[in-house]
């Protein structure tokens, strides 16, 4: 459940108060208070035997008596009578309730989770929405509905604020307030039994009143639902976070709060970056993200000039700039000669451009002038000082005329000082130009501005086709894994994992097991050269911490001795272990390679996360890391490598080879699909993953194992690409793949478009188009499986560099209820069938999910779309404004014309 009656939550037309009160102080009290006092435009009816008339308002006895059904009831009673009266609402009709009373799923006892569940019971046959328990309530200005016990109306605005905490919601409201600072709604979400961050994001995405997205969170749940909702608001209006549990007392902390876990927070740091959501690190500072983001041009890269008449606060700009991570824009010599022209001879020729203590508001003007012409810069920070010689909302007023003749490049300010600064801040105000208290308050708001540009950026870049086809043996690693399972084995030995990552076709360097010093020495011999040897045992995964690993063994003899050796002190140390003997790989000589990790855990509200960074035994001291979410491609994959503070030695540098970053990319879409198909891995590294220009190659590997309790898929946040869809199809004779798309299939989408005739083209787009924009090829390839679905008829190669005939996609409702479909078809594929085949196909997978309807705008004149939908079962339904467009429905629950039936995977396309 998503977006389902959400409507009745935040737009009701009316609303019941149960458990309302007259206590003074008291919970009931108190939103009686709040929702009769608001200002709310609809019948309010308190609920409560022992009153007359609560507000002066008639109060009644119970829900029976009530005179209407309200939309919305507010609940303040007993956690115990909370289950019965859901169910009596539901009955009557209501659909939405906002929970406010506590003692459900966040006590620990076992009778608050048998409450919460009798609860969520009592409202699913009626669909009924809960918000809670254990909140604030909610507010939405902009109806005048404060169905809350905060101790302030907040203003009506733009901007939407969600959070789990009743007081954090209440703080930012008076803080608000107290700035001018209005919004849509104010949620507290409490315990999140069933409207939760998800469900918010998918509403809010939608509401016209709704400029951003602001939540404050300390835990999530449905992780998949989380994050399907967080990509689609994304690219719809900023999203920005600030997540609580930072550290892990903070982590504690938010769990005893809310009953739930809060996950590791550099989980959520891939979550909020895979998204395309901005986090920030205060709840001040999402106020100061959300004003620099309303700017209309957005910076298109890190490079910020700055003005500034005092030297001391240009250079704390510049180490707050080169902290967070941008960079300081070099002038264009035409800038610094136009810059000579206007300022001192004193004038500190370069940036930040210092243009002196005494400096006027002409100054100010002449300067920024022109730099803001400069092609070399992305953005410029204005900054002044209090000074005796100057007034500054002199300069103040050239800003805002010199802003209001320029689009572009964004402009910041920084007036320092409190009572002097304070008319220039409401003038900068009035004129929608961002002003900041601190330079380093504004470096971090351009920041964020980069930061935000880049992710909306990075969710529509379309990645580069994966380097090589490889074609995994899932067979072969599964063997291997479910052998280990029937031993009750948790950890695979060595070689066993070496073979699984081998089957997925990942280098690593062959390893032989040998039970005794002896047969080690036999293996040796065999092998020649140099080897290196380690322990073998399943009670010890870290082999080097206990001495168990010898490098550049020469000869069989020395590897007998040295074995010998290594069994006595793992004994003697580790009396309990099981000894199994060694294991002998050949020594790996590559002198300019980089150690690398590579490797798989389990987060326990998102599933398994790829990990990477710098590897060898001093991982742990190192911590130089990134995570990512699997599925993984070419470009996501590269951008895991990127946020490593040893990527900029893989580069290269010093005359030092690059390393081949493809080959490290590949390896990490490797091991994402292996944990997509093999549920049993929870655990997984590469440690030292070798990387030099030539490739990569693992030198020792760990897999750990359990029993799998859902299919792989399942478990991932994000649904991987289905390729169960796959079906080798034929069309005029050729053997043709028809697949779910890829990303990457957007250069082939693009030149699909260009085999199109112009009347192909206008019926389909209803206007004429002479190309197929990046930014419309990335919504049609880069799409959320769980939630819609497009299909291609392609060859059979790698997805980017395969030629496209036809595609087929539905779009549902956040709801996954109903769906609208498109079709295409190149022009010389027509007349071949391939258009029903589409169809047909995209149907039968829409009854697969659980769809109701799915649905089409045709031109009426467009005769063959129109036959072929009615063959398929649609029926027409006319726009009343416009009769030149049809709407073609199909329901789900009809039969659908069967296709001729054909050997599996073998289905001919006419």
């Amino acid at each position: 459940m998503t977006i389902r009656n959400l409507e009745y939550l935040f737009n009701p037309k009316s609303v019941a108060l149960i458990g309302a009160s007259k206590t003074p102080m008291s919970v009931g009290a108190v939103l009686a208070k709040r929702l009769f006092n608001s200002g709310f435009d609809g019948p309010i009816m308190p609920v409560n035997p022992k009153y007359t008339a609560i507000e002066g308002v008639l109060t009644y006895p119970d829900i029976a008596s009530l005179p209407i059904v309200p939309d919305l009831a507010v609940i303040s009673t007993p956690p115990d009578t909370v289950p019965g009266i859901i169910s009596e609402l539901g009955a009557r009709g209501t659909r939405a309730a906002v929970v406010i009373s506590a003692g459900f799923g966040e006590s620990k006892d076992d009778h608050g989770k048998e409450l919460e569940q009798a609860m969520l019971d009592a409202a699913k046959p009626n669909l009924m929405r809960i918000i809670g328990p254990n909140c604030l309530g909610i507010m939405v200005p902009g109806i005048a509905l404060n169905a809350s016990f905060a101790h302030i109306n907040p203003l009506p605005g733009n901007l939407a604020f969600v959070a789990q905490s009743g007081a954090i919601v209440t703080s930012v409201a008076d803080w608000a307030n107290s700035r001018n600072i209005g919004f849509s709604h104010m949620i507290s979400l409490g315990g999140m039994a069933d409207v939760d961050f998800g469900d918010m994001l998918d509403y809010l995405a939608n509401d016209v009143n709704t400029r951003a997205i602001l939540l404050y969170i300390e835990s999530t749940k449905a992780s998949r639902k989380f994050l399907s909702a967080a990509r689609a608001a994304s690219r719809m209006k900023p999203v920005i976070v600030v997540k609580a549990g930072v550290h892990e007392e903070g982590a504690r902390a938010a769990a005893s709060h809310t009953g739930a876990l809060a996950g590791m927070d550099s989980v959520y740091e891939a979550v909020f970056r895979r998204s395309g959501m901005l986090r920030v690190n205060s709840l001040i500072e999402v106020f100061d993200a959300v004003e620099i983001l309303a700017m209309p041009h957005p910076p298109k890269g890190d490079r910020l000039a700055m003005i500034t008449n005092g030297g001391g606060i240009g250079v704390l700009a510049t180490d707050a700039l080169i902290d967070e991570g941008g960079s300081l824009a070099e002038l264009d010599a035409l800038t610094l000669e136009e810059l000579d022209k206007v300022l001192p001879v004193t004038w500190s020729h370069g940036n930040p451009v210092d243009i002196i203590g005494d400096a006027p508001g002409s100054r100010y003007r002449d300067a920024l002038a022109a730099v803001v012409k400069d092609k070399n810069i992305d953005a410029v920070l204005v900054m002044s000082c209090p000074t005796a010689c100057a007034v500054g909302v002199d300069a103040a007023r050239e800003v805002v005329e010199i802003a209001s003749q320029n689009s572009k490049p964004p402009i910041l300010t920084c007036w320092v000082g409190d009572d002097a600064a304070e008319e220039s801040r409401e003038l900068f105000a009035q004129h929608h130009i961002p002003s900041y208290y601190t330079p380093g308050q504004a470096v971090r708001a351009f920041m964020y501005m980069v930061k935000y540009h880049r992710s909306q950026v990075m969710l529509t870049e379309t990645p580069p086709s994966v380097p090589e086809d490889f074609v995994p043996d899932t067979a072969a690693a599964r063997k291997i894994i479910d052998k280990a399972l029937g031993e009750k084995r948790v950890w695979l030995t060595e070689p066993e994992a070496k073979d699984v990552l081998s089957a997925y076709a990942v280098p690593v360097a062959p390893t032989r097991i040998a039970e005794s010093p002896a047969e080690a020495a036999a293996v040796a011999a065999e092998m020649g050269g140099a080897v290196v040897l380690k322990i073998l045992s399943p009670d010890i995964t870290h082999k080097s911490d206990v001495g168990g690993v010898a490098l550049d063994l020469s000869g069989p003899a020395e590897v007998k001795e040295r074995a010998q050796i290594m069994m006595d002190r793992v004994k003697a140390k580790y009396p309990k272990a099981k000894i199994q003997g060694f294991t002998l790989s050949p020594m790996v000589r590559r002198p300019t390679a980089y150690e690398l990790i590579a490797g798989v855990f389990t987060d326990n509200q998102f599933g398994p996360v790829i990990l990477f960074g710098h590897g060898g035994t001093a991982v742990e001291v190192m911590n130089d890391k990134a995570l990512g979410l699997p599925p993984l491609n070419m470009l996501l994959a590269m951008d895991v490598i990127k946020d490593t503070r040893i990527y900029n030695q893989l580069k290269g540098y010093r005359g030092l080879a690059a390393v081949n970053l493809d080959a490290v990319a590949l390896t990490l879409i490797k091991i994402s699909q292996l944990i997509i198909d093999i549920p049993e891995i929870e655990e997984l590294d590469i440690n030292p993953l070798l990387a030099d220009e030539y490739g990569v190659i693992g030198l020792d590997a760990r897999i750990k194992i359990a029993e799998a309790h859902s299919e792989g898929a399942d478990r991932l946040a994000i649904r991987p690409y289905p390729k169960e869809l796959e079906e080798e199809v034929m069309i005029d004779g050729k053997t043709c793949l028809f697949r779910p798309i890829l990303p990457e299939d957007e250069p082939m989408l693009q030149d699909a478009f260009t085999k199109l005739n112009a009347e192909q083209i206008r019926m389909r787009f209803f206007v004429p188009l002479k190309t197929l924009s990046h930014v419309m090829a990335a919504r049609f390839t880069q799409i959320d499986y769980d939630r819609e679905m497009a299909m291609v008829m392609t060859e059979h190669g790698i997805p980017g560099e395969t030629p496209i005939y036809g595609v087929v996609r539905i779009n549902t409702d956040p709801d996954v209820e109903i769906a609208e479909y498109d079709v295409l078809v190149r022009e010389e594929m027509t007349g071949k069938g391939l258009g029903r085949f589409l169809m047909q196909r995209i149907i039968e997978y829409s009854r697969q999910r659980g769809l109701q309807q799915i649905f089409g705008d045709v031109l009426r004149e467009n005769k063959k779309m129109l036959n072929m939908c009615e063959k398929l079962g649609f029926e027409r339904h006319v726009y009343k404004d416009d009769n030149s467009i049809v709407r073609m429905i199909l329901e789900l629950t009809a039969a659908t014309p069967a296709i001729a039936s054909e050997p599996a995977n073998k289905t001919p396309a006419g």
